[in-house]
């Protein structure tokens, strides 16, 4: 079984410094009215990159296996936040977008698909607690 361990480690003010397994860093903070200084990276708005990224992956490489070329991608991820606290998102929308001259529909949505139900933890993860929407939208 694989484990990952982060590191978050105050910087100043509202401002944390974050490892990565890989030992890359990354700085989060709060927003500006509770006292961030907008250098560093919401960690909700973090939650919804992740997304972006684990199905934005999988797709390139499921599209890449099938021999799909693409001119320009792209994962648009959007979160309705709840008002009360805790606050999370309890609906996401995720958008794939495709361009490029000659794109097999039919492939790019078993791409999607597979990502979505079978590939992608992150999606999985957030089904527990969040409505998931996916659209996928080609040469838009």
């Amino acid at each position: 079984m694989a484990t990952h361990k982060v590191t978050s480690t105050w910087k100043e003010n509202m401002l944390l410094e974050s490892d990565n397994p890989n030992g890359k860093t990354l700085l989060m903070e709060t927003d500006l009215a509770f006292g961030g200084t907008e250098q560093g990276m919401n960690p909700k708005a973090l939650m919804l990159s992740s997304i972006g990224g684990c199905t934005g992956l999988d797709v390139l490489s499921l599209l890449k296996k099938m021999r799909v070329a693409i001119d320009s991608f792209s994962v648009v991820v959007d979160g309705n936040m709840t008002t009360e606290h805790p606050k999370y998102y309890d609906k996401v929308r995720i958008d794939y977008y495709f361009t490029g001259s000659d794109l097999n529909e039919e492939k790019i949505k078993k791409a999607v698909t597979l990502s979505e139900e079978r590939y992608c933890g992150v999606i999985k993860m957030f089904r527990s607690f969040a409505e998931v929407i996916i659209t996928i939208h080609i040469n838009e």
